[in-house]
């Protein structure tokens, strides 16, 4: 009797621990449960979370890169304001940045004007077409007595077609607006002063080019680039500076050529008996130079090798 009893009492202390571990493999199955059912909520959001986060990154970066050089504030659907007119006797300080109208029709077509451009190499002038090219003179005009140009550089010297380019630090500058093409259709002569621009139309701005030789008629196939000025004197100046050309690998200068100042004179049209004003560019009516330099702009004229910003005709 005592052996069935003691058989008995194992058979049930067996069956209690067999109970005890189903039950804990069951507690223990919940538990995993439970953190699966609260994890895979919590990726799910953590997952969302990165794609919203990510979203608003690329959304700013769009934002940033789509926002105007200029700076001023605009209603959609407005044109800004142009700039006011610079002080003619070059008294007007640069602004930090230009509207995208650019400036105000500050020049009497009339009247002539004479620019002299002051270098490390020596000085020229040119006398500005106003009454054929008035909105490219007055694109000039204005930047020249705003001291944009004061501090800038010559940086490209091309032999191939006998040109200086200036106007800005370096040819990939870019500035805040472009202006319209006066016409089409030109041709090139030694002493010209053109805009500089890309292949696209109405992108001129600041950039601009003189021709130091006749080489520079291989332009005329292309005659995009505005003239609006011709040297009167100092063109053995220019032709100095275009001497420092590479080696026809590159259209870089070989040497730094600082524009020091552009001043600008106005002479008034003469009226009926009145005795004619005195010769354009004898009296500049620039100040000296403030050292600034420009925003810049991606403009320059091309030819058949890579142009100095890079692009091909």
């Amino acid at each position: 009797m005592g052996t069935a009893k003691r058989e008995r009492q194992k058979a049930n202390r067996q069956a209690r621990l067999e109970e005890l571990a189903r039950q804990a493999r069951k507690q223990k199955t919940k538990r995993i449960g439970l953190r699966w059912g609260l994890g895979i909520p919590a990726a799910i959001l953590l997952v969302f979370g990165l794609v919203y986060l990510f979203k608003d990154d690329t959304t700013s970066t769009s934002s940033s890169a789509s926002t105007p050089l200029s700076t001023e504030a605009t209603t959609p659907g407005t044109t800004p304001a142009p700039a006011p007119c610079p002080k003619p006797d070059g008294s007007s300080t640069r602004p930090a940045s230009f509207p995208r109208s650019g400036l105000a029709m500050c020049i009497d077509p009339t009247h002539t004007y004479a620019a002299t451009f002051q270098t490390s190499e020596g000085s020229f002038t040119v006398a500005l077409n106003a009454a054929k090219q008035p909105i490219t003179v007055n694109n000039f005009v204005g930047l020249a007595r705003y001291h944009v140009y004061d501090g800038t550089k010559i940086f490209r010297a091309d032999s191939g077609i006998d040109i200086i380019q200036g106007g800005a630090t370096s040819p990939s500058d870019r500035f805040d607006y472009t202006i319209p093409d006066e016409g089409s259709g030109f041709t090139y002569t030694e002493g010209d002063l053109a805009m500089a621009r890309t292949q696209l139309p109405n992108s001129a701005g600041l950039q601009w080019f003189i021709a130091g030789g006749p080489k520079v008629s291989a332009l005329d196939a292309q005659g995009t680039y505005v003239t609006f000025g011709k040297v009167t004197s100092g063109l053995d100046v220019v032709k100095k500076i275009l001497s420092y050309a590479g080696d026809g690998q590159t259209t870089l200068i070989t040497k730094e050529v600082t524009i020091t100042a552009v001043s600008v004179a106005e002479t008034p049209a003469p009226t009926a008996g009145s005795t004619p004003g005195s010769t354009p560019g004898s009296t500049p009516a620039g100040s000296a130079p403030t050292g600034t330099s420009p925003t810049g702009s991606t403009t320059a004229a091309t030819t058949g090798s890579t142009t100095a910003s890079g692009t091909k005709p």
